[in-house]
């Protein structure tokens, strides 16, 4: 059984995504703050991350955190353990694209974690891992339905999704 190590697993998104995963997957939940302990994954599902309006420095350096380094801490802990093939997915924000006024730490932290994706797409391309980015409007009622994020995630884990890499794939409601 293929192993993901998933981000945020105790979120809302994150509850959803395990049950959906786990039966085809080994599935670990990574706590905030801490480094996983395996010899080789499959897959990261990076959906930790937070939100914070606003643009005094403690803004940033909370998005930024919870957005971008909680991500970059545990991809690269385990980047050479990542299987050829494997797949690094990550939840970013439709916002990061838009920049909407009153939220620019936030935009920051998820513009920062699409240029880490896109960035690692071609650092890995020669072992064929894709790493995408899946950038919903909004999360759950009103806004992307999870079951959507779960389908998205679940083609982007398919055979069928290994030529698509260092893309920022857009969801809408």
């Amino acid at each position: 059984m293929k192993t993901l190590l998933i981000t945020g697993a105790t979120g809302n998104l994150g509850h959803a995504v395990v049950a959906r995963f786990q039966k085809d997957y080994a599935c670990i939940a990574v706590p905030r703050g801490e480094l996983p302990k395996v010899d080789s994954v499959f897959g990261v599902l990076h959906l930790a991350g937070g939100f914070t309006p606003g643009s005094k420095p403690e803004d940033f350096e909370k998005m930024l955190d919870a957005s971008l380094m909680s991500g970059v801490r545990v991809i690269e802990s385990v980047r050479d353990k990542i299987e050829d093939g494997g797949r690094i997915i990550a939840i970013s924000a439709a916002v990061s694209l838009t920049r909407p006024k009153g939220i620019a730490a936030y935009v920051a932290a998820k513009s920062a974690l699409n240029g880490y994706i896109e960035v690692l797409a071609k650092e890995l391309h020669n072992r064929h891992i894709t790493a995408n980015a899946l950038l919903p409007t909004s999360l759950g009622e009103g806004g992307v339905p999870l079951e959507r994020v779960n389908a998205a995630i679940a083609f982007l884990l398919s055979d069928d999704a290994s030529p698509i890499t260092g893309q920022l794939i857009a969801l809408s409601a």
